[in-house]
């Protein structure tokens, strides 16, 4: 039995009401998927607003804490995007990009403004939440509760811990000590975010079967 085969749990079910939208092709993004990211940020900056500026940093840190929590969670990505080990990294280099250059996919949600030679990211309208699950929605909840007083760097300080993803990808790869010696800043290497769950049978099942789906999504482009 596959896990779409077998009964799904009332929360397992809650986390696939938007399986379509959170599959995301790094080169190639669906009005859907460029909706659920460009409203994701939107709600990260409107909780986040009145107690901290929101960076650059803190948009692509907090990213990826939403991909690495939703897996850990329920087996399936928030939003499907890939992740780099650089210096600074965990980094989508995909909204790296767009968010330190002119604005492409995000442009109809938010500005980019320079505030004390850092740059700042606002929504240039409210949030609509018609791309998100109810459990989507108490994931964003939950990450801005925990993350809303952090600074840039303490940010970075999180996801590059050791036992993170990122700190055991760098290890693994041979590269952790050139990236914290600033040698070099960034890397081609994936965060293989399946490891997150290696542990779970059943999120890794659902995992697989989620990137198999992508697959063939993807073959019929």
């Amino acid at each position: 039995m596959t896990a779409l085969q077998r009964p799904y749990s009332c929360f397992e079910r809650n986390c696939f009401v938007n399986y379509k939208h959170a599959l995301v092709d790094y080169n190639t993004y669906t009005a859907g998927q460029i909706a659920k990211l460009g409203n994701a940020i939107i709600f990260l900056c409107e909780q986040m607003r009145p107690f901290t500026l929101v960076s650059k940093t803190h948009i692509l840190k907090l990213v990826f804490i939403l991909e690495e929590e939703s897996i850990k969670k329920t087996g399936i990505p928030f939003f499907g995007l890939h992740y780099h080990v650089w210096k600074l990294g965990p980094v989508s280099e995909d909204l790296y990009y767009e968010l330190s250059e002119e604005l492409n996919l995000l442009k109809p949600y938010i500005q980019r403004l320079t505030k004390d030679d850092t740059t700042v990211i606002e929504p240039i309208r409210a949030f609509e939440d018609d791309e998100f699950s109810d459990v989507d929605l108490a994931l964003m909840k939950e990450v801005v509760d925990r993350f809303k007083f952090c600074t840039a760097k303490e940010l970075i300080y999180h996801t590059h811990k050791k036992g993170s993803a990122w700190y055991n990808t760098a290890v693994e790869k041979g590269v952790l000590q050139d990236l914290e010696a600033q040698r070099i800043n960034t890397t081609d290497i994936e965060i293989d975010l399946e490891k997150l769950i290696a542990d779970d049978a059943s999120k890794k099942s659902i995992y697989q079967e989620y990137q198999e789906f992508i697959s063939q999504v993807s073959s019929l482009k």
